[in-house]
């Protein structure tokens, strides 16, 4: 089995937070989320904050500006460029004040290069998936500036290892050929799994550190993250169906960032209990047959999806549950 690139036992967040103050935000992870916390995400800002707006910012070369509610590319760095600019270096400097002695694992979170395709404009009109070519520089320039961002990172984090976590939401949408065109009379045409991996893994070769990637859907291409070479997949667990494809890449050494944990509170409104939460991911190990011994290494244990959405005293509680979550699987 191979050496994982986070601690046994870990737990940690898949970006978006709720609130608009990052430093509470990111004391909060830093808190509540020790073995392996994260760059806390505050898409409730608004524009430049999204996921998309705040990856596009770190694009090499590539300038992007808001159009009637929509990121599209630019011929030239602007004022929304500046925006996303300032609202990440804030972000990273309470990082770096808040991280500045810690020497484990950091998370960090960004779009991926086909959510990011999927999603933002051509000059022209129409996504920049409509063009292969397009999306090739796209890609490049994406690989360019996430290797730029990690070495900022290195450099004000230097005790710490680093994650890169790419979010590709619309990622099963382009390879069913599901992402509608602006008419949404028809949709852009699908793109294969070995095109697909060969995008994601221009961003591993890139960065130089772990990659893991994000996709909370029910139809995860995990043969596309295995032919791009990540270190792991990021899931809901509630969404999986089929055992089996699931099971063969953890066999090849897959590691999995188990979404564990509902966004929402359950009718009663409480959050699952950390006993409720490792009892979830323990009995998808039993039902995939392998060794107990090896779950908390290769797993780590995470809210479903972003929590952007939820309550304050909600989020609190289930990191906290999925903190001990992990730390129970450890102790087995």
């Amino acid at each position: 089995m191979p050496d994982f690139p986070w601690p046994s036992g870990a737990a940690t967040g898949i970006g978006s937070l709720p609130g608009t103050d990052i430093a509470e935000a990111q004391r909060l992870v830093m808190g509540e989320l020790p073995d392996l916390p994260h760059l806390a995400e505050l898409p409730n800002r608004g524009p430049g904050s999204d996921l998309i707006g705040r990856t596009a910012g770190l694009l090499a070369e590539l300038p992007v500006q808001l159009y009637v509610g929509r990121w599209q590319m630019a011929p030239r760095p602007g004022k929304d460029q500046r925006h996303i600019a300032d609202l990440l270096e804030r972000d990273l400097d309470q990082l770096s004040e808040q991280a500045d002695r810690f020497a484990g694992t950091i998370k960090v979170q960004a779009a991926g290069p086909w959510t990011l395709a999927a999603n933002l404009d051509l000059p022209i009109g129409g996504r920049m998936l409509r063009d292969a070519g397009a999306v090739r520089h796209l890609t490049e320039s994406l690989g360019e500036g996430l290797r730029s961002h990690v070495a900022d990172l290195r450099k004000r984090l230097p005790l710490a290892s680093l994650l890169l976590q790419l979010d590709e939401p619309s990622l099963p949408a382009v390879l069913a050929g599901h992402i509608p065109t602006e008419s949404g009379l028809s949709a852009y045409h699908a793109v294969d799994g070995p095109d697909a991996a060969t995008g994601l893994r221009t961003i591993v070769e890139a960065v130089g550190v772990p990659v893991i990637v994000h996709c909370c859907a029910p139809d995860v291409p995990l043969q596309v993250f295995r032919d791009a070479r990540v270190a792991a997949a990021t899931l809901d667990l509630s969404l999986i169906k089929d055992l089996d494809p699931l099971g063969e890449a953890l066999e090849a050494g897959l590691g999995l960032f188990a979404g564990a944990a509902p966004t929402r509170p359950p009718a009663d409104g409480r959050a699952l209990t950390s006993a409720q939460v490792a009892e979830r991911v323990r009995k998808l190990w039993s039902r995939l047959g392998f060794p107990a011994a090896r779950l908390p290494q290769q797993v780590v244990i995470t809210p479903a999806c972003g929590l952007a959405g939820a309550s304050q005293p909600y989020v609190r509680e289930v990191l906290k549950a999925c903190r001990d979550a992990g730390r129970r699987l450890a102790e087995v």
